[in-house]
């Protein structure tokens, strides 16, 4: 009896190309959506942490989910669900309000009904003083990424004929639970400015968090409305939680020239976690 020697179609390289793109893709918007997602760094609003030209992953199960979990915020999350609230002390990535429209990184500072207050540069949270303890000078050299003119001319400096930045540092410790100290970290304030440093009370809203740059002088967060900061920040805006570091570059980087790649790039600065 003779055999049914039927054959399959055969699927040229285009359409076999096509659907790898295409599962690729899916993957990929999946990975980036749930799980991970990079982030970039293009301001010096959190100096000391963070620089410009710094690179990091930010992971997306921490909080919850909503629209802004999707690349592009598409509505397809109704609200904000699995949410849960930040710990002060979190680096965290977050939608800015509709009018700025674009992915912000802060550092949690103030939950849901706590109060903030700036006083001759010190927070007080719910009307304690958050400690600030004066340490060595925050030195950064001057590059293509941060020039002079990012710096500040007050704050150029020149070591062993490099020109450098030099910013007055100072270190934070937020409070834990139950009395002990929380989240201890670096922050930077260049002068006494009366609309940053001296500030009115707030009383973070439900479902809200305050956020805060390091870098105090050069930060437009909480402490100012949009679209000059960002307000209180609701949470279904929350999209992740900084995790770690995976490259950085000093902005000397051509892309003709592929050896400048290697040259610009900040190794230390690679691996370094939150």
């Amino acid at each position: 009896m003779a055999k049914d020697t039927k054959t399959k179609p055969v699927r040229s390289e285009t359409a076999e190309t096509f659907r790898f793109l295409l599962k690729l893709a899916v993957v990929v918007l999946i990975l980036r959506s749930f799980i991970f997602a990079p982030f970039s760094i293009p301001s010096e609003s959190m100096l000391p942490r963070l620089l410009i030209g710094d690179y990091l992953f930010v992971s997306k199960w921490n909080y919850g989910y909503s629209r802004w979990s999707l690349p592009g915020g598409v509505p397809l999350i109704p609200g904000r669900i699995f949410g849960s609230t930040p710990t002060r002390g979190d680096v965290v990535v977050f939608r800015a309000p509709e009018v700025l429209d674009h992915d912000v990184i802060k550092r949690v500072i103030g939950l849901p009904g706590e109060t903030v207050q700036m006083r001759q540069g010190v927070v007080y949270l719910n009307g304690k003083a958050i400690p600030k303890l004066r340490i060595a000078d925050f030195t950064i050299p001057l590059t293509a990424n941060f020039d002079a003119e990012k710096c500040g001319a007050p704050f150029v400096d020149v070591v062993a004929n490099v020109q450098i930045c030099r910013y007055p540092r100072y270190r934070e410790t937020l409070p834990g639970e139950n009395g002990a100290a929380g989240r201890s970290y670096e922050v930077l304030d260049q002068a006494q400015l009366p609309d940053r440093d001296d500030t009115g009370l707030y009383t973070i809203p439900a479902g809200h968090i305050f956020v805060m740059g390091d870098n105090r002088d050069d930060s437009g967060d909480s402490r100012f409305p949009a679209p000059s900061g960002m307000g209180y920040v609701p949470l279904e805006n929350v999209e992740g939680k900084a995790v770690v570091s995976f490259f950085s570059t000093d902005g000397n980087a051509e892309w003709l020239k592929p050896w400048t790649w290697v040259s610009a790039a900040r190794w230390s600065r690679i691996g370094e976690g939150f």
